[in-house]
């Protein structure tokens, strides 16, 4: 069965319900899965628990589901750039859950390797390890961290074949990876969709992953904040 849908809206039709958890690619702006997070914003859909390392920027990305009010609980890595989601955490109305970042990536792939728990250094004598069991392995004490499987996993890929093998590009391919191993349904949005299948060398995400796949919408790439420094051969006087 082909796993190329005509597009976002079709691909996440019938699995869209209150209150499910969605895992999403993505880091700020860089690599997020703008067509499905458009597709869920308009389903209307409430009550959303969103694991995501942040929630992108007001108004951009994962920030457009804060504004209309479909999040109810995020796990992510810090509040980072988004306004409205440090506000809706300062008034108790977004529940909160910060791992550090390379504890939720680890999180994230546990759940999709079916590891259900694992132990870290990370977070020890912090809120973060708050009602979580510790053990002290080789001198260390270590909190004890929850693999994460989520309903649904919004994954971008730059290139996807037919059988769904992934490759990405560059920065973007950040969290991507491991979302898409820890989705119960796992949906991509790619830019190029390849007519044949991919060097298996190049493949990073294996397509055995991937249920539903779809071609992302051409679109400018949003920055988060540009930088840039002085040309050498130019006068600063």
């Amino acid at each position: 069965m082909s796993k190329l849908r005509v597009d976002a809206r079709e691909a996440l039709a019938d699995v869209l319900v209150d209150g499910m958890t969605l895992a999403v690619g993505g880091f700020g702006l860089c690599g997020i899965p703008n067509d499905l997070i458009e597709v869920v914003r308009d389903s209307g859909v409430t009550g959303l628990t969103v694991v995501s390392n942040n929630m992108g920027v007001d108004g951009k990305g994962l920030g457009i589901l804060l504004e209309n009010k479909q999040v109810a609980k995020v796990i992510a890595s810090y509040v980072g750039e988004n306004k409205l989601f440090a506000q809706q955490f300062l008034d108790e109305t977004l529940e909160v859950e910060f791992a550090p970042q390379g504890t939720l990536s680890e999180r994230l792939r546990a759940g999709g390797a079916g590891i259900a728990a694992f132990y870290t250094r990370a977070g020890v004598g912090t809120p973060v390890a708050q009602g979580k069991p510790l053990a002290e392995f080789d001198g260390h004490l270590h909190v004890q961290e929850r693999g994460i499987v989520a309903d649904v996993a919004l994954v971008h890929a730059h290139t996807a074949d037919p059988a769904g093998n992934l490759v990405y590009r560059a920065s973007a391919r950040n969290f991507n990876p491991v979302v898409a191993t820890c989705g119960r349904v796992t949906v991509v949005e790619a830019e190029h969709l390849a007519g044949e299948f991919l060097d298996p060398e190049r493949v990073v995400t294996p397509g055995i992953y991937v249920d539903r796949l779809v071609r992302a919408a051409p679109r400018v790439k949003d920055i988060e904040k540009r930088t840039v420094r002085p040309r050498a051969d130019v006068p600063t006087d």
